[in-house]
């Protein structure tokens, strides 16, 4: 534990500390932080970049009184060191440990639990009414970043916020990244508020300048509020669009200036309506490295402090590099394949299809409702949009993919990445519903490879349909095993030949249920194992024969039970006489951990998974 930090009590000893004291907090804190994240992993950039408006907020405002929301969650680090938690760090994003973004039952001063983008201004308002209508007095703060700005449930937050003209205060923390860097009208608006220190220089002087006048009647008051509204507008030409939302503007304030931060929320805490303050931030500040390369630091594994180098890092291709590259030989070949991303090219294996073809691919920001109706707009042109999103986050463009996409029948193609669970992100970034919320959707052709052959295979295949298709697959390291990657619609395909019980797997699961029929072996347990591939259509031809030869089918998948490929298989077979039993994960939100930690706590590691088949087996006999 950084001894600075053991021998302060925050955030309360921030009240009486002077602008040097805090100063000196900063750099302790972003020691802190390189040190304890190189151990954990976990998101570093972004918090090496808010460390002074995390001080200054929590020396202006009385939290947890005072609520500050911060929107995704993900830049909480400051927050938690200043919110008595620092000891924790050790167990950060660990089983068991401290999560990496707010929650509400690791710490009173986390007001909200969060994990997804854009919902911080909705949920400060929603709290503000509540203080309003219970006659309270607190404040109500939402921090929320340039990226998550692109959210559209940040702006219909916005407009409501003007019109119930209530005490509130949005923070925009501008760094002009989300996790790749900001594209868009909007980031360009920043760019231009960025710029315009013209204005911030008038500004200043105009505040020096009235601060020696000793007393202003309301006329000249008046006056002067004419006066700073006309200078805004000539100075930026796009006018200031949050006092047109009716939200009192501050700003651009130097991030990385904890004394002006300070006196700028004095003010803004004093005013009345609400304000929205527009922050400049360099994401990564403090580490050369992450400075230099803010989104290779964004969300990272355990890592070397001198050379910024993973300590664990596969030689082997991911899932995501795959699609990526297999992408770019299917665009060669055909000039209407294009790609779709949500603020997360990178991520998702698209930089260098954006880098080799420009103009076919589109990176929407935040805003994944947008990009799936836009992808239909491709679609419906004659193109052939793959639009890659985490599964997660995917969520969040349900009604366009059932609406616009599914209701239209158009061939887009959904690439489902992080499917299933990913490990240290924990509850809001497992990928575990996809589906049960695909697979009821009209016209939807759904597959799960169960290695990067067979991601390559099915990218080709997708291709071929007429309608819309999703692929899902798993974070991490492609593995390749050895088997057939034919792929025929609706088709399963039989990988190991047993006569006791048959094992139906998707995607991921299919290497752990060829492991658990290797352990069901030494046990004298014969297992068959079927590499489903598609959920829709299911190969009901093959299930309903095995259902009359095998006294028992397994179905394994990397998705919640409830409304997953089992249930379907259930119904299929429910006037058979075959015991069913369903692998999966429970209809609950699963906390953080490594993969493999939480596969074996679940029962869903190949060793659990045979010995669960033996039992029932034993029992059944």
């Amino acid at each position: 534990m950084n001894k600075f930090l053991a021998k302060h009590r925050f955030p309360q000893d921030l009240k009486t500390m002077d602008y040097d004291e805090l100063e000196l907090l900063t750099y302790e804190i972003r020691d802190f932080l390189i040190e304890e994240v190189s151990r954990t992993g976990g998101h570093l950039s972004s918090n090496l970049g808010v460390v002074e408006l995390s001080i200054a907020l929590h020396k202006v405002f009385d939290a947890p009184e005072d609520k500050i929301i911060w929107d995704v969650g993900h830049q909480t680090y400051v927050h938690k060191i200043l919110t008595g938690r620092a000891e924790r760090f050790p167990t950060l994003r660990q089983l068991g440990g401290m999560s990496g973004f707010p929650k509400s039952s690791d710490s009173p001063y986390d007001v909200f639990d969060t994990g997804h983008s854009s919902t911080s201004i909705s949920l400060g308002l929603g709290l503000a009414a509540a203080r309003d209508l219970a006659g309270e007095d607190y404040q109500v703060v939402s921090v929320i970043g340039d990226g998550a700005m692109t959210g559209g449930m940040a702006f219909e937050a916005l407009n409501n916020v003007g019109a119930l003209d209530t005490g509130m205060i949005v923070i925009l923390n501008d760094n002009g990244m989300s996790i790749s860097p900001n594209t868009g009208g909007f980031s360009r608006y920043f760019g231009k508020l960025r710029g315009s220190r013209k204005y911030i220089s008038m500004k200043e002087q105009i505040k020096k300048n009235v601060s020696k006048v000793p007393w202003i009647g309301e006329g000249a008051v008046a006056g002067m509020q004419h006066a700073r509204d006309f200078i805004k507008y000539a100075v930026i030409d796009d006018g200031i669009m949050f006092e047109e939302l009716g939200l009192k503007y501050f700003g651009p304030v130097d991030g990385h200036d904890i004394k002006e931060l300070c006196e700028t929320l004095e003010l803004a805490k004093n005013a009345e309506g609400p304000v929205f303050i527009h922050v400049m931030t360099q994401k990564g500040k403090g580490y050369t490295k992450a400075e230099a390369n803010p989104n290779v630091f964004h969300g990272i594994g355990p890592f070397d402090m001198e050379t910024g180098q993973l300590l664990k890092k596969s030689s082997k291709p991911s899932y995501s590099n795959i699609f990526g590259n297999k992408l770019m030989e299917l665009a060669k070949s055909n000039d209407k394949v294009v790609a779709v991303s949500a603020a997360m090219l990178e991520g998702t294996g698209l930089e260098k299809f954006r880098r080799t073809f420009p103009k076919r691919a589109f990176d929407v920001g935040i805003a994944e409702g947008h990009a799936v109706t836009f992808a239909a707009g491709l679609a419906k042109s004659g193109y052939k949009p793959f639009i890659a999103i985490y599964s997660t986050f995917l969520q969040r463009g349900y009604d366009q993919m059932l609406e616009d996409v599914c209701l239209q029948n158009l061939p887009v193609i959904f690439c489902i990445d992080r499917a299933g669970i990913v490990g240290a992100d924990g509850e809001t970034h497992h990928g575990i519903f996809d589906l049960s919320y695909l697979k009821h959707m009209p016209n939807m052709t759904v597959m799960a490879p169960k290695d990067g052959k067979e991601l390559e295979a099915m990218m080709e295949y997708a291709l071929t349909l007429k309608g819309p298709c999703a692929i899902r697959y798993p974070r991490g390291t492609a593995i390749d095993l050895k088997k057939e990657n034919k792929i025929q619609k609706g088709k399963s395909h039989q990988l190991r030949r047993g006569t006791d019980v048959e094992l139906w797997a998707l995607g991921a699961m299919v290497e752990k249920a060829l492991d658990a029929a290797e352990l069901l072996k030494d046990k004298g347990i014969s297992a068959s194992v079927i590499n489903m591939e598609f959920v829709c259509p299911l190969d009901e031809e093959k299930l309903l024969k095995s259902a009359d030869k095998f006294p028992m089918i397994v179905t394994l998948e990397d998705n919640v039970v409830t409304g997953g490929a089992g249930e379907e298989i259930n119904t299929l077979l429910a006037n058979k006489p075959v015991k069913l039993l369903n692998v999966g994960w429970p209809d609950t939100f699963i906390e953080h951990g490594t993969c493999q930690e939480l596969y074996e706590k679940y029962g869903m590691d190949a060793a659990s998974i045979a010995e669960r088949i033996a039992e029932e087996l034993e029992e059944q006999a």
